[in-house]
């Protein structure tokens, strides 16, 4: 029996997609006759009927392209029950393109909003598969979503190219890395890159400690510090505040970015010189790497495997060594955050880097 597949990629787009894609085409090529319809620009395209026919030879040369061959968007899901200026039921429509296209099936490849859309389909009776892809590794149930380790390599090259400059100079870099509600970015490649003080949005951070760490390293003879710090991090003062109250506050403080305030309150505080480098998008672009692409892949085969065996409603994840699936409604809408007693956390603290705690 041939089956239809719809396949999306929706929220940021991030390295490995591409490879996630063709895995999932390729496996179901080789073990049951598919037919995969590509969904364009993620759930806008769902929404708008938006598609292509996909051949086998667009699956060719893209293990190593990144971004999305299918076009992104964000699609926010506390929007998709609410009826905009056009007037469109985008959850009537979206259930509307998957009938007029006769489809089987919808593989949805994106982070934890994409995944809380996923699971409202499946609940409204579409057979829809999710796969974990974020640099932010947030998504709850897997170990590891594709992208981030592709994203993690490039925030350590950051940080070590930094080294040579504040070493050179004499200065304290804070380097702010992507990551607003979880920290798993900014903790694996400030612990790679040999960072001084890694700041979470997990766990507060009192400014003064920091330039603790500043001054003691500078009594040591280590004229240098590097610092970084997620785009999330708040200070202990701001973690009290509902996250209104601390938007409100940060624009009435004329806030203009994490990295810049704290390269500004240590050069206050402890007398050194500070620079605040963010090096943004750059981490979710590019090729992804040999992991990534691995990874990608598995959990492409994974998914058709799910599909031909019938079994909807879940989404793949890596738990240890092995590549299963949970259910939707089990983990949409749950954030994996980075624990303050996490393995790597104490690591951290057991070499000596501070968290500003």
């Amino acid at each position: 029996m041939k089956r239809r597949i719809g396949i999306l990629t929706a929220g940021g787009d991030c390295p490995g997609l591409n490879a996630a894609i063709r895995g999932v085409a390729r496996a179901a090529y080789e073990t049951f006759d598919a037919e995969i319809i590509g969904i364009l620009d993620g759930y806008r395209g769902l929404i708008e009927g938006e598609f292509r026919l996909m051949r086998k030879q667009d699956f060719s040369g893209i293990l190593t392209l990144g971004g999305t061959i299918l076009g992104s968007s964000r699609r926010p899901f506390r929007e998709m029950r609410l009826l905009g200026d056009d007037n469109v039921d985008k959850v009537a429509a979206m259930k509307k393109t998957y009938e007029d296209l006769k489809l089987d099936c919808l593989v949805t490849l994106g982070g934890n909003g994409t995944h809380k859309t996923a699971n409202l389909l499946s609940e409204e009776g579409l057979n829809v598969i999710g796969l974990p892809k974020t640099i932010d590794n947030d998504i709850y149930g897997t170990d590891f979503t594709f992208g981030f380790h592709t994203a993690c390599e490039i925030a350590t090259d950051v940080i070590d190219r930094l080294h040579t400059t504040a070493a050179s100079h004499g200065r304290v870099i804070v380097v702010e890395i992507m990551g607003n509600k979880a920290g798993w970015l900014t903790l694996y490649s400030g612990m790679a890159g040999g960072a001084d003080a890694i700041l979470l949005p997990e766990i507060p951070y009192d400014i003064e400690k920091v330039a603790e760490v500043m001054e003691s390293r500078a009594r040591n003879n280590k004229a240098f510090s590097i610092i970084a710090v997620a785009e999330g991090a708040m200070d202990k003062k701001e973690a009290k505040l509902k996250r209104k109250e601390r938007e409100a506050a940060r624009k009435d403080a004329g806030f203009h970015g994490i990295a810049y305030r704290i390269a500004e309150q240590l050069q206050e505080l402890a007398g050194v010189e500070a620079r605040a480098v963010v090096p943004g998008h750059i981490q979710r672009g590019g090729t992804p790497c040999a992991y990534d692409r691995v990874l990608s892949t598995q959990f492409g085969v994974h998914a058709a495997d799910l599909i031909k065996k019938d079994k909807y409603g879940y989404t793949v994840a890596l738990v240890g060594n092995e590549i299963v699936h949970n259910k939707l409604s089990e983990v949409a809408g749950i954030s994996k955050l980075v624990p303050e007693d996490h393995q790597m956390v104490d690591l951290a603290r057991n070499i000596g880097i501070s968290f500003g705690d």
